[in-house]
């Protein structure tokens, strides 16, 4: 008969060691309840919380020479799109901020190109880190994608490269900086601009950011910072790359509800396929 309870026990001591093999858990207490509610507050008051030097300095360069080494695989988009990432609306003139486009470029490789003993992997799928996620954002669980690209992106930004002004379509969003370019590339965002629940879009607010009238938040984002960030009713963007050190960020996804799929539009889009034998 299988003794369940120390399975149990093999299996979570082994998810601590790794967590404690990737994370600075001296630094962040991850399981304390008192610390993730600390965290919690935060991102609900600010819509972004930044966790500098998460991960530790051997761990960071150990995923940093793995996407140096995977960034011959990454497929390079440059893409038109709106503020709202949403098609264009006949009904308004072309020059609305609904209907302005914006151009962004990067390169990306996804999840099926990295190696299952990879450290993002093991950090990605582990229990213990989702738990932490989920009780800083407020949810009561995190769910992968069901897809085989979308669950792990590590996006490459060279010279001249960006991602431009956009709402996001998620409610929130986890990175991680594995590298920072010689200039440029920061991160920058109005917060509730907005109020999507609403169906309220802000087109003032925006147009004045289109405008340059306005001036967002800067987030200091060193290597190995952990983000957390709530997009959908936040203006922001990663401005252009300077100078040929690349930024590389990795794209944690996860949703609050089980077998999502990022559209196979959306895939072919952003990854050039879709991840099925077609």
């Amino acid at each position: 008969m299988t003794n369940n309870s120390a399975t149990s026990t093999i299996i979570n001591d082994g998810e601590s060691h790794i967590i404690q093999s990737i994370i600075d858990t001296r630094k962040y207490p991850i399981h304390k309840e008192e610390y993730i509610s600390q965290l919690r507050n935060k991102l609900s008051n600010e819509h972004a919380l930044t966790l500098p030097s998460f991960i530790l300095e051997t761990a960071r360069q150990q995923l940093l020479q793995e996407a140096v080494n995977n960034q011959h695989k990454a497929y390079y988009t440059q893409t038109s799109h709106s503020v709202y990432l949403s098609p264009k609306d006949d009904k308004l003139p072309d020059n609305h901020v609904y209907n302005q486009q914006l151009n962004s470029s990067k390169g990306c490789i996804t999840t099926d190109q990295i190696s299952n003993s990879s450290l993002l992997k093991s950090l990605y799928y582990n229990h213990e880190f989702q738990d932490f996620l989920a009780g800083i954002l407020n949810v009561k669980k995190l769910y992968p994608y069901a897809d085989p690209l979308s669950e792990i992106n590590v996006h490459y930004y060279n010279q001249g490269q960006e991602l431009n002004w956009h709402f996001d379509n998620s409610s929130f969003a986890i990175t991680l900086l594995l590298q920072a370019p010689m200039d440029g590339g920061q991160f920058e965002y109005f917060p509730n601009l907005r109020d999507s629940s609403r169906g309220e879009n802000g087109y003032e607010d925006v147009k004045d950011v289109m405008d340059q009238k306005k001036n967002g938040t800067i987030l200091s984002i060193e290597p190995s910072t952990l983000v957390l960030f709530h997009g959908r009713d936040c203006l922001h963007r990663v401005r252009p790359v300077i100078g040929d050190r690349t930024r590389i960020l990795v794209v944690l996804a996860y949703n609050d509800q089980p077998g999502v799929c990022l559209s196979e539009e959306a895939r072919k889009t952003f990854f050039g396929r879709t991840g099925r034998e077609d």
